[in-house]
């Protein structure tokens, strides 16, 4: 009988940890060290989906699963875990989840499913804080909001999370006014010369005052910011283009050339 390619990877991934026969590198590797690339392969299946490359994509999400196969290795070393239980859990909570497929719920549509979704989420919270004996108080509707999150989706899952109970504007027109109020104090510091940790603390609301807005118009943030850093991209290597037909880099040309290009590219469009 032939062995299934993800028993396959868990064997590589077992020889690779092994003590005395094990790669070097992989053996001394732990849970806080294999995170960061763990986030720089999530990065890369989302690179490889918005270049609409499926042979990349493949590639990529085979580097994701093996992160899954380390972490599942390394705790199983320990008598922890081991990849059998993820596999089991992660069914267990899709099931779980999903009453209106593999149960007798109905669902009308989307928006009803992500309602249900964050209740049994916020229940399942509820379990594992009695399961861990955790007695901090009533529950907050924030809790579980990964702090590892990129801080542009943070500030969206907790504005959404906070809109569930009813901390929300009436219509999108109070979040932009929020967002001008928070441009205003922007320029009081600057026009006082304000210190560096309060321009950064002003400009941080700035931020999730655009995010807020941004979610109230149904607009994610990280796509609009996505495509707006690949306009920037695109325009500032025809400004590139331009100058190298005159015979210069943008080292050699000065702010009114190249915005002066800046336009014509934005004209062109």
């Amino acid at each position: 009988m032939t062995k299934s390619n993800i028993n396959r990877l868990i064997d590589i991934m077992a020889a690779l940890r092994n003590p005395e026969t094990g790669c070097p590198w992989d053996k001394e590797q732990t849970f806080k060290t294999i995170a960061p690339y763990t986030i720089e392969e999530a990065y890369e299946v989302a690179d490889a989906i918005e270049q609409d490359d499926m042979d990349s994509l493949q590639d990529e999400l085979g580097d994701l699963l093996f992160q899954v196969i380390f972490y599942a290795q390394m705790s199983r070393e320990t008598g922890g875990f081991e990849f059998d239980d993820v596999a089991r859990g992660i069914c267990e909570k899709m099931e779980r989840r999903h009453p209106h497929v593999f149960g007798d719920v109905k669902i009308d549509d989307a928006a009803a499913q992500t309602a249900a979704w964050e209740i049994h989420k916020a229940s399942e919270r509820s379990r594992e804080r009695a399961k861990k004996g955790v007695k901090q108080g009533p529950e907050s509707i924030l809790d579980g909001v990964a702090i590892a999150l990129p801080a542009l989706m943070r500030a969206f899952k907790l504005q959404r999370r906070a809109a569930q109970v009813g901390f929300e504007w009436d219509d999108p027109s109070g979040a932009l006014a929020k967002v001008h109020e928070e441009i205003a104090e922007v320029e009081v510091e600057i026009d006082q010369n304000g210190s560096k940790e309060r321009l950064e603390d002003e400009i941080g609301d700035l931020f999730f005052a655009v995010v807020n807005l941004a979610r109230m118009l149904k607009v994610k943030p990280e796509d609009a910011l996505r495509a707006a850093n690949a306009k920037f991209e695109s325009r500032f290597h025809q400004v590139e283009s331009r100058l190298s037909d005159r015979g210069k880099t943008p080292a050699e040309s000065d702010l009114a050339e190249m915005d002066a290009l800046w336009n014509e590219v934005k004209a062109d469009e």
